[in-house]
């Protein structure tokens, strides 16, 4: 049965106050869309809590980004959701927003490439970063393009994370998987370092797909996911050749109060 447009727009709004009350947006942050048909797509209009919308305030564009109808004026990022539909056929709604710990990973500068869950490796294969570009503009969608084809989410530089899916539900929950990966990956870094599957396990979940009756274009790329044998030996599941240097929490601590102490002089 076809959704008629205002059950669509009530998607809409019903997954905007989904990641409003999880904490994923604020203010007037983040947008969601829906492709329509080959001519149409209903978006978020811009200026508006993601978890105040009514069905009344959505909007309808063009394939240009161009108002087709709608009271309001829409999101000001419908080049980057324009931009994962003209890529991926397959896509019928996108999800932006601004997960606290995801977005901490992409302020970091770090993917979440590591193998670390077998639910994320079947579901997403991993989360690479796009560099960070502009909002609203052409530099924003730019470090995206080798990415969208490959992949059903990614971290944005500095500025949040994409998923994307066959419906808006779709689109949402992998947007909460890489939100719940984020999580737990801080928090095995946290307690001395994330320990990536071996890679003979990483094949094995690749290849188990289809027998979960999973859908995906994600496949296996050097360095997304990082299984064991990518890293540095303690568990560290940075880009393959990272450099980053990496302390204990007695040498951080340490670190800390000599810097405290030399400002203190």
């Amino acid at each position: 049965m076809v959704k008629t447009e205002r059950e669509f727009a009530a998607d809409i709004v019903r997954v905007g106050k989904l990641v409003f009350n999880k904490g994923w947006v604020a203010a007037n942050d983040g947008n969601i869309s829906i492709r329509l048909d080959d001519e149409r797509i209903m978006c978020t209009p811009t200026g508006v809590s993601k978890g105040m919308m009514r069905v009344d305030d959505i909007i309808i564009v063009d394939y240009d980004g161009i108002k087709f109808s709608g009271r309001m004026e829409r999101t000001s990022e419908i080049k980057m959701h324009l931009k994962i539909y003209e890529l991926r056929d397959d896509v019928c709604s996108v999800v932006h927003a601004h997960p606290p710990v995801a977005t901490g990973f992409a302020a970091a500068g770090r993917p979440l490439n590591t193998a670390l869950l077998p639910e994320v490796i079947i579901g997403l294969g991993c989360v690479p970063l796009a560099s960070y570009g502009l909002p609203g503009t052409d530099a924003l969608t730019e470090p995206m393009l080798p990415l969208i084809p490959q992949y059903d989410a990614l971290l944005l530089g500095n500025h949040g994370a994409v998923s994307y899916g066959a419906d808006v539900m779709q689109a949402y929950f992998r947007m909460e998987t890489v939100e719940h990966f984020a999580r737990i990956n801080f928090v095995a870094e946290m307690l001395g370092g994330a320990r990536a599957l071996p890679r003979l396990e990483v094949d094995k979940l690749f290849e188990s797909r289809g027998r979960y009756g999973v859908a995906s274009r994600s496949v296996q790329q050097p360095g997304c996911p990082v299984s064991a044998e990518d890293t540095d030996g303690a568990g560290h599941g940075g880009a393959i050749g990272d450099n980053g240097i990496y302390v204990t929490r007695d040498e951080l601590i340490q670190l800390l109060e000599e810097a405290i102490r030399a400002k203190g002089g």
